[in-house]
């Protein structure tokens, strides 16, 4: 097996993950069902020995280990960005670094069934593939060598799913994502000058307007973002100030469950288009933890990312927010 590495751009702050054996992976190069798919799937029920062994799941206490009789079942990445072998190391040659290809990448699997869409998915498969994400986080943290661990979903080839089969992805990694260390910086600057969460005083914006606000429950609240990169993007967010997601109580769990379904089932009576989602969680080990809110971002991939985005860094949306939540709010359920 190949050895990953990543290698930060000279002249952007920008890390990239070198990682050969990831295009090995299979490809699924169209949708099917579970009575016409020509080849077997590899995270169906009865093919356990298709993945690595399971290091997580749900299962009938009567069943054991990497045998059917899972609800969700959690396995490494046959094909790992990063693998938790080795100490995280660093070297430097003139302008360029590199760093160990060190960390975990793990698959979720969400159904022993073969199903095409978590929006399919029952209201309680849903919570319990949520708590296995809490569950992980958890055991995850333990390991000193992660600085941060994403959780997100691939759904739809045009998203970057490689097999059909619903399923999301989880990756520590050895340092903090741009991405994520951008928004961390100014979520701490705001702090900072106003001693005020800025995505709480967010929140009390969108309560206050009420146009892109799609449907709250006692504990979140969904709306379409202010400045939205995708047409319909949606952020579930606690209305309570919390930082980390893996904080999150049982109850609470429910509320997120019901709240991501929903909005899954709005979005696909609208269009029926590829997505991803990301849980934007705190970074580990941070002294100033309390200043950031954990948040799960849904992003519709009905438009491409082309030469403008990848030359700017900027998004065009070609369906304001205000109509995109009045539009999902429309969606008879």
């Amino acid at each position: 097996m190949a050895i990953s590495e990543l290698r930060k751009d000279p002249v952007v702050d920008r890390w990239v993950i070198i990682a050969t054996d990831r295009s090995k992976r299979p490809h699924a190069n169209h949708r099917t069902t579970e009575t016409d798919r020509d080849e077997p799937c590899p995270f169906c029920a009865g093919r356990e020995a298709e993945t690595p062994p399971e290091v997580f799941a749900y299962r009938d206490p009567s069943t054991p280990a990497d045998t059917p009789g899972w609800r969700v079942r959690v396995v490494p990445n046959k094909y790992p960005a990063l693998t938790g072998l080795g100490d995280i190391s660093l070297a430097k040659d003139s302008a360029y670094v590199t760093l160990s290809g060190v960390g975990a990448h793990e698959v979720i699997i969400e159904s022993p069934k073969h199903c095409l869409s978590m929006a399919e998915l029952g209201q309680g498969q849903v919570e319990e593939v949520l708590r296995a994400y809490r569950e992980r986080l958890i055991a995850l943290q333990s390991d000193q060598r992660w600085k941060s661990i994403l959780i997100y979903k691939n759904e739809g080839s045009a998203a970057g799913a490689t097999l059909e089969h619903v399923h999301s992805q989880l990756l520590a990694l050895p340092l903090v994502p741009r991405e994520i260390d951008h928004e961390w910086r100014a979520l701490r600057s705001h702090y900072d000058t106003t001693k005020r969460c800025l995505y709480c005083e967010m929140l009390e914006t969108e309560r206050a307007d009420g146009r892109r606000i799609i449907f709250e429950s006692a504990a979140f609240i969904a709306f379409c973002p202010f400045a939205s990169r995708f047409p319909f993007e949606i952020f579930l967010m606690p209305k309570k100030h919390s930082p980390a997601f893996d904080a999150v109580t049982d109850e609470e769990l429910g509320q997120l469950a019901f709240m991501l379904r929903q909005s899954l089932q709005r979005l696909a009576g609208i269009v029926d288009a590829p997505l991803n989602y990301v849980i934007h969680s705190v970074p580990l080990r941070e002294p100033t933890r309390e200043r950031y809110h954990w948040h799960l971002e849904l992003l519709p991939r009905i438009t491409k990312i082309a030469g403008f985005e990848l030359a700017s860094g900027y998004y065009i949306n070609t369906v304001a927010p205000e109509i995109a939540a009045r539009q999902l709010c429309e969606v008879a359920l």
